[in-house]
This record gives C-alpha cells, structure tokens and sequence, in this order.
C-alpha cells in the first residue's frame, strides 16, 4: 500500500512536470489513435477525489477514436476537472459529456471541416464574469487567491497542438461550460486491444541504451522479468560497438530501446543514424521523458518504429516491443 501512493505520487510530479514542459517548451503531443472513454471517466473521478462534488456522465456509446496524446489529454480533462472544483467549492453536480460531431467548412467554428469528437464539461459553480472571459485561456492570469493561472492556458496549448479547438462560455451564478473539439482517427481502433498482449511473453535479445544507470537497471529488471535477455549501453557510441559486436558474433539484438537524450554524449537520434548505416532492417524504440523533441512526435522518419515514454511501466514496455517485434 505505501509503495503505491509513492508511485502515484511520483506520477503526480511527473505530470505537473509535464505541464511545464508543455507550456514552456511547446511539446508536440505523442499522437496514437485511441478511445477516450474510460480516459474520460478515469482523470474525472481522479482528479474529483475528495472534493465532495458528484461526477455526472453522458458518454456516447459510439463515440469514435481520436488521434491524441494520451497523458496530454488526460492532463486537460484534469486540468478542467480541478478548475471546476475550485468553482464549486462546497459541493455540487459535475457533468462530463461526449459525443461525435461534424464540422462543415466555412461554418462558424475555425476549424479544418471533417469529424471531430466534442467534450463538454459543466459545472454549476459561480460562473464567470464576462469581462473575464476572453482572458482566462491567457498565461498566469487568475481569478483565484491560489492559483497560478497556468491551468487553462496548458489546455488551450495542448488543444491547439492536437488540431482542435477549447471555448468556454458562462453565465453568473449558473456556472460554466468548456468544450472541446478533436480531430477523430483515420484508422479504427479495436476496444480489445490492449488485451492481446499477454502479460509475459518476451523472447530475444534486447539492447537497453540509457546515460543513467537507475534507468538500465530498472529496465533490465523489467525485460528479464518478461523474458528478454538484455545488454546495456551508456551512451550511443557503446550502443553502436555492442550492437556491433553482436551481429559479428552471430548473437544479434531482436531490439534496442534507445534514450534520446544523452548529456554530453551520443543521444538515440545520432545513434540511430549510425546504427541503421549497420543493420538497415534494425527495430529500435525512441524513450524520452520530454516531449518537445520532433523525433517522438514523429519517430518513424527517424527510422524508429516504436516510442515508449518515461517513466515507463512492465505492461508498456512489454506492449510497444511486442508490437515492434510483431
């Protein structure tokens, strides 16, 4: 019990991190089709916990996948979710929806035409006053005692980056409404998905490269746990002399997870160059904890055909290389 509320603590600070590194650094969002649904559901009732307010939701049972990032969209709903608290300090009704929609072109929303999922979140709160309105999507502006007015302003940001739009009206004494529109999938998404990956199921060699041992041990741990065997590289200049060796001693790696960032030496994106000069067919994962550098956004121009973000767990790790390895 105590090891888990010090990881949901660690996740708590790696998601105010992020927050930051979002508005500060404009991070592009890691996009993959996905249902929203229980994401919905989930950072509501989370970021509701113990404010007394009751969650209310009306979820369409159709709604399409959208292409998004998820831990970004789940920082929105949050985001939204606690400044709808704030509004209603004692109690109150909070209502979450979601439905599918369509934007025709030259329509009064400035939005490229095509579908789009819409998210409604309703409070009953205080509203806002008119004046107001157009400046609370603005960075550091507050009308709260204590807030830092960086909330709103990361969820215009990551709604923006994502090719959709965020407006907020409000009516004193009735409480306030933000909707949220979002590009949905080209591709269809399976609901089951998640579940065709077995728990253990690794097999192969695997090359983890990280600058700090905390990170390769705990990798190593995790891949021997699912049934890898695992080489370990500090930087890319020992990634590329190990994968090399390898290949030469007819012993090569099935993978490599790759961090991208390596201070004062080679990172994944220059190692990746070298290494596909040595092996065109090499299946490599980008791993980062920021989010603002192009190659995660769009890994496969960088010869990667997977990404897995930090601080990453066992079920992640072990999805995204059974997908690379097919």
């Amino acid at each position: 019990k105590r090891l888990g509320e010090a990881e949901k603590s660690c996740l708590r600070a790696r998601d105010l991190t992020m927050q930051l590194l979002t508005f500060s650094r404009g991070g592009d969002p890691v996009k993959k089709p996905m249902r929203i649904r229980e994401l919905l559901k989930d950072s509501t009732i989370f970021a509701s916990h113990g404010s007394g307010i009751k969650c209310r939701f009306d979820i369409a049972d159709d709604l399409h996948p959208v292409e998004a990032d998820e831990s970004q969209i789940s920082q929105v709903m949050s985001n939204l979710v606690i400044n709808a608290c704030q509004a209603m300090p004692t109690d109150g009704v909070l209502e979450i929806e979601a439905r599918n929609t369509a934007v025709e072109e030259h329509g009064l929303l400035p939005l490229t035409s095509g579908r789009y999922v819409q998210i409604l979140v309703k409070d009953h709160g205080m509203g806002i006053p008119a004046e107001y309105l157009p400046k609370i999507f603005d960075p550091y502006f507050s009308t709260k005692s204590k807030g830092n007015g960086l909330g709103l302003a990361v969820v215009f940001s990551i709604i923006k980056r994502h090719g959709g739009l965020v407006q907020a009206s409000s009516k004193l004494g009735q409480g306030s409404v933000f909707t949220i529109y979002l590009p949905t999938a080209e591709e269809d998404v399976s609901p089951q998905k998640a579940e065709l990956f077995p728990k253990l199921a690794g097999k192969g060699r695997v090359l983890v490269m990280d600058d700090e041992e905390i990170v390769r041990e705990i990798a190593r741990e995790m891949l021997t746990y699912i049934g890898y065997e695992v080489g370990l590289a500090e930087d890319g200049v020992e990634a590329i002399q190990l994968y090399s060796e390898a290949r030469a001693k007819g012993k090569p790696f099935d993978a490599v997870i790759m961090d991208l960032t390596i201070p004062g030496g080679m990172g994944g994106k220059q190692a990746m160059e070298k290494l596909m000069e040595l092996d065109p067919q090499i299946k490599a994962v980008v791993s980062s904890g920021y989010s603002n550098d192009p190659t995660m956004a769009n890994h496969e121009l960088y010869g990667f055909k997977g990404i897995v973000a930090k601080p990453y767990n066992l079920d992640e790790l072990n999805q995204v290389l059974q997908r690379v390895l097919g």
